[in-house]
Parts: structure tokens; C-alpha cells; sequence
């Protein structure tokens, strides 16, 4: 697999064990994430069999509806009150930096999959990452210099930190309420997945045993019947662009699936459900949780330096993805 000029990751993204006390810390992290993505997860678990009104955003199809508001909602109310001097980026609310910012960032979808949630398909989920410094990096100014930009700023400056080993995404969490499914990750420590249906004594696609938790290690590179999954965008020139990419990729594999959850098609990847993974357009809060998951899986990772860009995770080439679609007519 090609990977050059990509901003490719797999787990472990630094090298050597962790400090104690940097473990200690993204263990602390990964319970916020945790407890945040339950929380947002809860408020979506309140959707009962009728329809759900949804508003417009951008286009036809890219819908809003109070679920995602009040769990973004709950998502914050978490996260603030565990950590009050971190900032937040979430999807309905946007950006929120306190007066005394510690340095590090939560990137959160409140309902990742919306558009399913409103017609009545079970995949969508509340996703929730955290980006911030390495060994103290924020405090002490580390990576300024060489990156030019502070991280958190861009796409290009969080990638050009985590290239300097400054920075990095410390942790995250997926939760699926109707699917009854949580992965999360946390740097260094592995990728996991609890399962209500085998903790319930329901028979699993994924065969694992009925634990509080399954470490995640992929899918087989070498399998036959390979799956890749992808997303469309709403703009019609758009999803010409990815559909014609998609078609080039598709000598590689047997079928393609299109789940609706850019946060679950990455999560699937980390448990081996699907092969890989690839959609152009995405926006940080889509991936930021599942591109932790599928690292910490051991399986290679693309995240977007530009926006637009490729998202992409599992068994494919990078380098086959152009770098970015032709402009409109």
C-alpha cells in the first residue's frame, strides 16, 4: 500500500510507551469522552417510531433536527463540567474557547447520521474526541515554531503538530444507542467495542465473547470479498467527483456500502465489519472519534489536511484518492 504525501496514521502515533503520568491522563480523557458520548447518546435514545421533524441546513437532505441540538447539549454540559478550560467545537453550537484555554480541543457530533435518525435507520451515533498536547506541549509552547500556526487553528496545523510530535488526538468515543454499541479509544491504549446485544446473551455478527469490552484489531488484509464503504456529498458536481473515485477503487474490492455515519463506516472498519473506508468532504467532527478508533485497531489511517479532503481508513491505496475534486463550472 502506498501511503507517500498523506497524512497517514496507525496505532501507536508516537513512538514509545507513554509516561505514567501522560497515560493517567488520557485514561482521564477517555472517561469524559465516554460519559459525553452516553450522555448524547441518551438524548437520541428518546426517538420512538414516529416521525421526527428536522429543518434544513444546507441542502436537500442535510437536515437538522432539536435531537441533535439538545445533545449536543448534553455532550457540552459533560465536558464543561469535568474540564472548564477546554474548548469545543461541535457541529450545531461551533466553537466555544474559555478565557484561560488549557490547550486542548473537543471535536463533537452530537448525531452523527442524522438523516437516518430522521427516516427511522438504526445507523447513527453521538461521537466525541479530544486533540491537545503531548508531555506538556501546550503549556510550554512546543511546535509553534516549526508549525507556523497554532494547532487547532487548521486542518494543516493540527496535521503539521501531530507530524512534530507535539500534538495529538489523546481520545474518543462513538455511541449507538440503537445499536446498542460503544467504541472508544484513547492513545496508546488500544481500540474497544462493548456490545449490549452479547452482554444480553443476542447472538453477535462480530462472534466475540459477552465481556464489558472487546479490543479491536481490524479486519483480514488478505480476506477475500472485500467491503469499502463511502459517503456522498449533497452538491450534485460533487458526488460525480466521488462516485467517480469510487468507481476507480473498485477493481480492489467485491461491493461497496454506504452506511450514513461517517464516524460508524470508520468504526466498522476498527472491527472489521468492513475492509475500508473512504469519503471526500467530511468535516472534522465526522472523524475525529472513528479515525482515533481504526488507528488504535491497527489500521491505516488518512485524515483530511485541507478542506475539503479524504478521510479515509483500512485496507486500500491512499495514493489512488485524487488530491482534491475539479473546479465547479
Amino acid at each position: 500500500m502506498s501511503t507517500t504525501s498523506k497524512h497517514v496514521h496507525s496505532a501507536p502515533e508516537t513512538a514509545g510507551a507513554p509516561r505514567s503520568s501522560d497515560a493517567a491522563l488520557r485514561r482521564s480523557l477517555l472517561a469524559v469522552a465516554r460519559e459525553a458520548a452516553a450522555a448524547g447518546a441518551a438524548v437520541l435514545a428518546e426517538r420512538g417510531r414516529g416521525n421526527v421533524v428536522a429543518q434544513t441546513k444546507s441542502a436537500a437532505g442535510d437536515w437538522v433536527t432539536d435531537f441533535d441540538r439538545r445533545a449536543e447539549i448534553a455532550v457540552r454540559e459533560v465536558i464543561t463540567a469535568a474540564r472548564p478550560n477546554d474548548a469545543i467545537t461541535g457541529e450545531e453550537y461551533g466553537s466555544t474557547v474559555p478565557a484561560q484555554p488549557s490547550g486542548y480541543r473537543w471535536s463533537i457530533d452530537p448525531l452523527d447520521g442524522t438523516a437516518n435518525f430522521v427516516r427511522g435507520i438504526v445507523y447513527y451515533a453521538t461521537s466525541v474526541a479530544v486533540f491537545g498536547p503531548l508531555d506538556g506541549a501546550a503549556e510550554a509552547g512546543a511546535g509553534t515554531a516549526a508549525t507556523e500556526q497554532t494547532p487547532g487553528e487548521s486542518l494543516a496545523a493540527d496535521g503539521a503538530a501531530i507530524d512534530a510530535g507535539t500534538h495529538a488526538w489523546l481520545a474518543g468515543a462513538v455511541n449507538a444507542p440503537a445499536l446498542g454499541t460503544e467504541y472508544y479509544a484513547s492513545m496508546g491504549e488500544g481500540a474497544w467495542l462493548v456490545d449490549s446485544n452479547q452482554l444480553s446473551g443476542v447472538s453477535s455478527r462480530r462472534g466475540g465473547r459477552a465481556s464489558r469490552a472487546q479490543r479491536l484489531h481490524g479486519g483480514d488484509p488478505e480476506a477475500s470479498g472485500k467491503l469499502v464503504a463511502t459517503g456522498f456529498g449533497y452538491d450534485a458536481q460533487r458526488r460525480q467527483f466521488q462516485v467517480g473515485t469510487l468507481l476507480a477503487l473498485m477493481p480492489d474490492f467485491a461491493n461497496m456500502r454506504r452506511i450514513g455515519s461517517a464516524a460508524l463506516d470508520l468504526c466498522l472498519v476498527a472491527d472489521g465489519t468492513l475492509d475500508a473506508y473512504a469519503e471526500y468532504g467530511t468535516q472534522e467532527f465526522d472523524w475525529a472519534a472513528g479515525a482515533l478508533i481504526a488507528a488504535e485497531a491497527g489500521v491505516p489511517v488518512l485524515r483530511p489536511r485541507t478542506e475539503p479532503g479524504w478521510q479515509a481508513a483500512g485496507h486500500l491505496d491512499f495514493d489512488a484518492l485524487p488530491a482534491e475534486e475539479p473546479a465547479k463550472k
